[in-house]
């Protein structure tokens, strides 16, 4: 369990994440939120850790900046902002597909939470690497919505999110008839992180259990 170095295709070398045992029958690709690789992050790892995944985290802010561990204040927010409108599409790809790719060949699922919410989304209409995807709080997945998922996908909203509106959640319903969608109706965004004040205990753990449960199924 620590910090390990991984390449992805085009030669880039970054920083992940990995927790779980040795034996794992199962793996996870566990996506940031714009905070980096940071002590949430960590502890979202180990806790998948703990019910026996396999978990490697990349740290996608390595593209532009290494090390980024950010905090949750307005200037954290303006800067994970900014260092990830540096990053493309692409080449975080790159870095997730060289994620899973350490975890070797278990079957493997991703989960992400905020930008990590969309990652999760465009690992599962982008790659046919992962046999279930579940997406908290993506705001970028509505602009997506009708790529067509290569996997079983579960996404998180909060009803009280001012970067997601209801009418975004409602679009991806009607486009994504196949995919769970859940909602909370007294959360807003980042609600699952216990360090930011939209954090709702009984909506984050609701939404974990969904979520250990779904890829209980998909990845069995």
């Amino acid at each position: 369990m620590g910090d390990i170095t991984l390449t992805a295709a085009d030669g880039h070398s970054f920083s992940a994440y990995r927790a779980g045992p040795d034996d794992a029958a199962h793996g996870l690709v566990v996506v940031q939120e714009i905070f980096g690789v940071n002590h949430h992050m960590r502890h979202v790892c180990d806790a998948f850790a703990e019910k026996g995944y396999a978990v490697v985290s990349p740290a996608l802010f390595d593209r532009t900046e290494r090390g980024v561990q950010l905090g949750y204040t307005p200037d954290d927010v303006q800067r994970g902002l900014a260092l990830r409108a540096k990053i493309s599409d692409a080449a975080v790809m790159a870095d997730i597909a060289a994620a899973a790719a350490a975890l070797g060949g278990m079957k493997i699922g991703i989960v992400g939470y905020c930008w990590g919410g969309t990652l999760a989304w465009l690992g599962a209409t982008r790659t046919k690497t992962f046999s279930a995807a579940v997406g908290w709080y993506g705001g970028g997945i509505a602009a997506t919505r009708t790529e067509v998922p290569n996997c079983p996908v579960q996404l998180h909203f909060g009803v009280l999110d001012a970067s997601i509106p209801m009418l975004d959640v409602r679009a991806i319903r009607e486009a994504q008839p196949g995919v769970e969608v859940f909602v909370y109706d007294g959360a807003g965004h980042g609600f699952g992180c216990d360090e930011r004040g939209s954090y709702s205990a009984r909506d984050a753990r609701e939404a974990q259990d969904r979520t250990l449960e779904f890829f209980g199924q998909n990845l069995r």
